[in-house]
């Protein structure tokens, strides 16, 4: 099929890449003409695991192209996502400017019939919006349809949970809309939920709000275990494997961080206030995943008693393993804390320090490998559970610190084994 892909970010990038290996011509738009003209060049604007070879293979073989406009890249193709941002607004609700503005543009472009597909998380009622934007804007009554197609895709493991989904989510109102789609995703042979525009909105936002609540629940469990002196870990492992429950998103640590989770949560609750219904249970989910930060930096106080002057090392800032996404990243907020208390911050990450270095400029001391952070440190704390941090020399690193501190905000590490190499140790809920 021809397809063209509105917002050449994490989502459309990696979609416009995984339909292109699939064998279909598509056309990726961005209005960021510094990004389109790197991915001409072959420069890939985010860390993604595999992105740079598969976008690579198929500019090669001609499927896949790159433009800042949105009417070449409407007329070229039948099948047309948007795939922008929906940024949060101070109040929690998702900001649709850039999905009604694409809408228009399609309205004005279409030359015969197209499909336009909200794969952007958008609240329920959007492809409404989007179909009554395009209505008012196409001037020469061209036939189209609006769907939804919710998007699953985990930073780090993108490419794979493209090509082989949980399942396959489309909301549609018409049978000619929901045929194409069908066919599009009929290559990953994966279960598909064929359904209305609106429910499938709601999934989305379901879905990971169910998500964060487990995570959540785990670290409230956590609190609790370190009242009592029990261990989150065999707690967790337990629960999980009551299979009603699953074990998946029962790792306590710092909360969650990243831009899907604490947005979709609070554009959810959002969305069920305009509903009218109060989502309590949700709002303290938000709650306990903020109060997580604070619960990392009484272990760190408890451990290192005064902060001011103190210097702390800070191991991971990207928001989880095998991205470069810092945004809503739970280390943000802990480095702030540790500056606002008059500590000095040292920090590395495998390839996330660009972005951190524009937020915190001369504030941070940023290093060049994880032994540096811990040279002089008085206490080395784990953010992101990178598994180049899973083979550290210990000894090293004890006798390079002010202080044999570790505060392992991700629970990577065998408690009894690191106190054996002389460390005072502290985990999240950890005996």
């Amino acid at each position: 099929m021809n397809i063209c892909i509105i917002g050449s970010g994490y989502v459309g990038l990696v979609s416009g890449a995984c339909f292109a290996d699939l064998g279909n011509r598509v056309t990726c738009v961005d209005s960021d003409e510094v990004k389109i003209s790197k991915l001409k060049a072959g420069q890939i604007p985010i860390y993604e695991p595999g992105l740079k070879e598969l976008v690579k293979r198929n500019r090669k073989d001609g499927r896949l192209s790159f433009t800042t406009s949105i009417r070449e890249g409407v007329k070229r193709s039948e099948v047309i996502f948007i795939a922008v941002g929906t940024p949060p607004k101070d109040n929690g609700e998702a900001d649709l400017t850039f999905v009604e503005r694409v809408s228009r543009e399609i309205a004005s472009s279409m030359p015969s019939y197209r499909i336009i597909i909200d794969k952007s998380t958008v609240p329920v009622n959007t492809g409404e919006w989007v179909k009554r934007t395009i209505k008012i804007h196409n001037k020469r009554n061209i036939k189209y349809d609006v769907a939804s197609n919710p998007e699953f895709l985990r930073e780090g493991s993108a490419i794979d949970d493209f090509m082989h989904p949980d399942r396959i989510v489309i909301g549609v109102e018409s049978e000619k809309a929901g045929k194409i789609l069908a066919e599009l995703y009929k290559p990953l042979n994966a279960p598909m939920v064929v359904t209305d525009i609106k429910s499938a909105e709601l999934i989305k936002h379901a879905s990971n709000s169910f998500l964060a609540m487990k995570i959540s629940f785990i670290n409230a469990i956590s609190n609790i275990c370190d009242k009592v002196g029990a261990d989150v870990s065999e707690v967790a492992g337990g629960i999980g494997m009551d299979k009603r429950i699953g074990a998946s998103f029962l790792n306590a640590g710092i909360g969650f961080g990243g831009f899907c989770f604490p947005k979709d949560l609070a554009s959810f609750i959002r969305i069920s206030e305009k509903a009218g219904y109060d989502f309590r249970l949700l709002k303290e989910v938000q709650a306990i995943n903020d109060a997580q930060r604070m619960v990392l930096l009484k272990k760190i106080e408890a451990e290192v008693w005064n902060m001011p002057g103190k210097t702390i090392g800070i191991l991971g800032l990207a928001f989880k393993p095998n991205t470069d996404d810092i945004r809503f990243a739970p280390s943000l907020d802990i480095i702030a804390m540790l500056l606002k208390e008059g500590a000095k911050v040292k920090a590395y990450d495998p390839v996330a320090m660009s972005k951190a270095k524009a937020l915190f400029k001369k504030d941070v001391k940023f290093c060049k490998d994880p032994y540096d952070a811990a040279r002089g440190s008085d206490c080395l704390v784990i953010v992101t559970e990178w598994n180049e941090f899973k083979e550290l020399d210990f000894d090293k690193i004890r006798k390079i610190m002010a202080q044999p501190v570790i505060i392992d905000g991700r629970n990577m590490y065998d408690p009894e084994n690191i106190k054996k190499r002389g460390f005072k140790y502290a985990g999240i809920g950890r005996r």
